[in-house]
């Protein structure tokens, strides 16, 4: 009764099983950087909460079964030696099992509750399916029986702590043999489950989702880039449908532990959607901005039940919009355009006036988190401080806001766009170059420094817009970051360097993808082929981290993140098309 299996096979423990527009996912990850023995039922609607667990079952024994997990994109299954269990996904919101040979215990995951929070266990009268009320998620999760036998319930309208759940069998004496079950997510209610699919109908659906997605957002795939799947794979699978305050399909950024949306994040899923999934990509770049506040900031992240402002992220949207609308395979018209103008001028002032001094020509940053580089050692001194790679990634704003301007016709507006970029251009490097690096300044005292952090040499995102000279010595001092494996964002050599240090050693996409884009445009194309080369060759052996040691290449903290993916898929289709592009005709 085994499904045809297709598509790249993952661990469980690495990228969570799960679909296009599901809220929840199957993982043995139930906290952060917390593994249960077995796999979950995780939702990620009002926050991360593990839901049911699934324990395979010794048929003979009722003793859990000793099994090994295996996952494809359609697919995942537990198999023992007497036998195995399957799973796939019919809907966002519902999932298939089936198992011969072994039995199943699906039941509560919370084990401690009380009267009035938790979970509630019951059978429901009109139907007979079992439903799990969740406090945490403030939803209801149905079990129904499609074939075979529940061998044994606990826990029914039972109040205070205890076990809840079934155990599904073949049949009532348990026997051995196969069975079948649905489990759905719900709000209150709804008709009882019915299908007209087989099982092996609805894995070959779901892969066929997948597939028609990998297709269409990596198209260039080949031999050459071995993780380009996989890589869509993560991307899909984390996708959400609009729920909550997300107001859009959303890529989270992992349905392990990192399931928000981050305000730069998203820029780096969008550009990777773009030309296969475009409006997929526009939601991407247009969330946050469904959330920006009155100043214009936009928010530091938003999830199902939360949107947090007490922190922002870089402006990096100038930057990213540039791509994206070459990258589109249609333009925006006009009322998209004007609307975009609108918001990225609002995000743009708020950091020329919210973020800049009385008197000053450059905008700081109130804390590390503001620069996405949360606990980089240029903050290390001071925290309010004004740096350079903020007024670069500014600049380029300002730049991409002139070009909308013209667009649409508002000359006046346009030159005013130019001349502030040329300004902040010129405090940048009047105030913060020394003419071998850049330095910071704190806004209170007036204090410099350098450091050993990548993030103090992020002004080469400037590519073409920088002097040569300064490009040039930028190029040199990234070159000194580059390690086997990547872009080290401290220094290996730094006192301050720690392999899992965050922002003070590892390697991160972000940083590779912007440092990569802003070399290539400043005519440093063979530092920039050998950063997207490592970097590449780094995901197609260790996968899709949250972030890298610099020194081994070793994946840490969450490791199933969608802008390690996407970065990937845009590295790796560049490099595709670099090397399938015709060659220029020579002359007679």
């Amino acid at each position: 009764m085994t499904a045809a299996r297709s598509g790249p096979a993952f661990s469980i423990r690495d990228i969570p099983f799960s679909t296009y527009g599901s809220w929840f996912d199957i993982s043995p990850v139930v906290a952060e950087k917390t593994y249960a023995e077995d796999l979950h039922l995780v939702s990620h609607q009002n926050g991360m909460h593990a839901v049911l667990c699934f324990v395979p079952l010794d048929t003979a024994t009722g003793d859990r079964a000793e099994i090994r997990a295996e996952a494809t994109p359609g697919l995942l299954s537990w198999t023992g030696a007497d036998g195995h269990i399957e799973l796939a996904y019919e809907a966002p919101d519902t999932v298939r099992l089936r198992g011969e040979g072994l039995d199943l215990r699906v039941a509560a995951a919370a084990k401690t509750l009380t009267p009035f929070s938790g979970s509630y266990f019951y059978r429901d009268p009109v139907d007979g399916a079992y439903m799990l009320t969740s406090y945490e998620t403030g939803r209801r999760y149905r079990i129904t029986v499609l074939s075979g036998a529940v061998a044994d319930s606990s826990g029914t309208e039972a109040l205070g702590s205890g076990d809840r759940g079934v155990t599904v069998t073949a049949d009532a004496d348990g026997a051995g043999g196969a069975w079948e079950i649905a489990v759905e997510e719900l709000d209150s209610a709804r008709r009882s489950f019915t299908s007209s699919a087989t099982f092996d109908q609805v894995v070959a659906t779901a892969q066929r989702s997948f597939t028609e997605f990998a297709d269409v957002v990596a198209p260039w795939r080949s031999s050459g880039t071995p993780a380009a799947e996989l890589a869509a794979y993560v991307v899909w699978s984390a996708t959400v449908r609009p729920a909550g305050l997300v107001t859009r399909p959303a890529v989270l950024m992992s349905k392990h532990w990192m399931d928000k949306v981050w305000s730069w994040d998203h820029c780096f899923n969008a550009l990777a959607l773009a030309p296969g999934s475009p409006g997929l990509a526009w939601d991407q770049f247009s969330l946050p901005f469904d959330h920006q506040d009155d100043s214009g900031a936009l928010p530091d992240s938003v999830t199902h039940s939360e949107v947090l402002y007490n922190f922002v992220k870089p402006p990096i949207h100038g930057w990213a919009l540039g791509h994206l609308r070459r990258r589109l395979p249609d333009p925006l018209d006009r009322t998209e355009l004007a609307e975009t103008y609108d918001r990225l001028s609002r995000w743009t002032d708020f950091w020329l006036t919210a973020r800049r001094a009385p008197g000053a020509a450059l905008p700081h940053y109130q804390h590390g988190n503001d620069s996405g580089w949360d606990n980089a050692t240029t903050f290390d001194p001071q925290r309010v401080i004004v740096t350079a790679d903020l007024a670069a990634f500014l600049i380029l704003q300002l730049r991409e806001l002139a070009a909308l301007a013209t667009e649409l016709g508002r000359s006046d507006e346009a030159r005013q766009r130019t001349r502030t970029a040329e300004a902040t251009q010129a405090a940048m490097l009047d105030q913060l170059w020394t003419g071998d690096r850049f330095v910071a300044c704190a806004v209170h005292s007036g204090d410099t420094w350098s450091t050993s952090s990548l993030l103090d040499l992020m002004p080469i995102a400037l590519g073409e817009h920088l002097p040569e000279e300064v490009g040039s010595v930028l190029a040199e001092r990234i070159e000194a970051h580059l390690t086997a494996f990547g872009l080290a964002t401290e220094l290996p050599t730094s006192p301050h360097y720690l392999p899992d240090g965050y922002w003070r050693g590892p390697i991160w996409a972000p940083a590779t993808v912007l440092v990569e884009d802003g070399l290539r445009r400043a005519g440093h194309v063979r530092l920039a082929d050998e950063i997207s080369a490592r970097f590449r060759a780094l995901c197609e052996t260790n996968g899709f981290a949250e972030n890298f040691d610099a020194l081994t290449g070793t994946g840490l903290r969450d490791r199933a993140y969608t802008w390690t993916a996407s970065s990937y898929l845009l590295l790796a289709e560049a490099h595709e098309l670099r090397h399938t592009a015709p060659a220029a005709p020579t002359g007679g």
